[in-house]
């Protein structure tokens, strides 16, 4: 086995790749990490290029990925480097991507997925998992109280962090955006008195969820162009926002599919 090119745990580049298991760092240096081939592969197919790739040579092969600068590391080093403290035998270093909404392109049927103050960066992935299954424009984020580039983020959406146009906005800009381009905001609220399936989304539609905690503000069920619910038979007086967006969001598609006019 040839030499590692990093063979301590306090070499100065680990110690940077650990430090960006951490918001400040991350947003001070404007990087991020993602661990696994796969979701290595996912980025590489979706045209993102890592600045660098710290792997493991017995467990990872480095050949569809070469061109990024990329060092050896044993196993031991991966898996202390590593923010969930596992080894997949590969660490990449991505820089921030833009998330402004001005960024967004549309198809000739839109499909927008929105969330309002998240909390949890599984939740934004999971969102992103789901508009990529079906097909969704983009996903907008707005005002979230976790960092879009969480590792956990790109974990949970499987890649779909680089398959998914995402951006981050407030609830103003976002509604005027919206208008601009003539799209009905469809609200999730556990108190509407009309529910999913009696809601039209054949047209160009936005879907929006709130917090897990707190649901939607006030602000936003006025923007609002139409209020529905996930009807509820058990003893559960919610679901999970993004369980609950995944429900609207094949809804909305089975419908669009299902129209004349798309």
């Amino acid at each position: 086995m040839p030499d590692l090119d990093i063979t301590s745990i306090a070499n100065p580049r680990i110690k940077t790749l650990v430090g960006l298991r951490e918001r400040r760092n991350r947003d001070r240096e404007g990087r991020f990490v993602i661990e696994g081939p796969r979701l290595l592969a996912r980025a590489a197919e979706a045209g993102y290029r890592p600045r660098e790739i710290y792997y493991d040579p017995d467990h990872f092969d480095l050949g569809p990925f070469v061109g990024p600068p990329a060092f050896t590391c044993s196993t031991e080093i991966l898996t202390r480097a590593s923010y969930r403290g596992s080894d997949e035998g590969v660490i990449a270093v991505f820089d921030h991507f833009a998330l402004g909404i001005d960024r967004l392109s549309l198809g000739p049927l839109p499909l927008v997925l929105i969330a309002e103050g998240l909390e949890k960066p599984g939740n934004l992935g999971a969102i992103l998992r789901t508009a990529d299954a079906v097909g969704a424009d983009a996903v907008i984020a707005i005002d979230p109280e976790i960092d879009p580039f969480n590792p956990n983020v790109a974990r949970a959406s499987t890649g779909a962090l680089f398959t998914v146009p995402l951006a981050v906005s407030d609830l103003g800009s976002t509604h005027s955006w919206l208008r601009g381009h003539h799209i009905n905001l469809l609200a999730a609220d556990p108190a509407a008195e009309t529910d999913l399936w009696s809601v039209d989304m054949t047209g160009p539609s936005a879907l929006l969820v709130g917090s897990e905690h707190d649901g939607l503000t006030a602000e936003a069920r006025t923007a609002a162009d139409m209020l529905l619910s996930v009807p509820l038979r058990g003893s559960a007086d919610s679901l999970n926002t993004s369980v609950t967006m995944a429900l609207l969001a094949y809804e909305a598609r089975r419908q669009q599919r299902a129209s004349p006019v798309s």
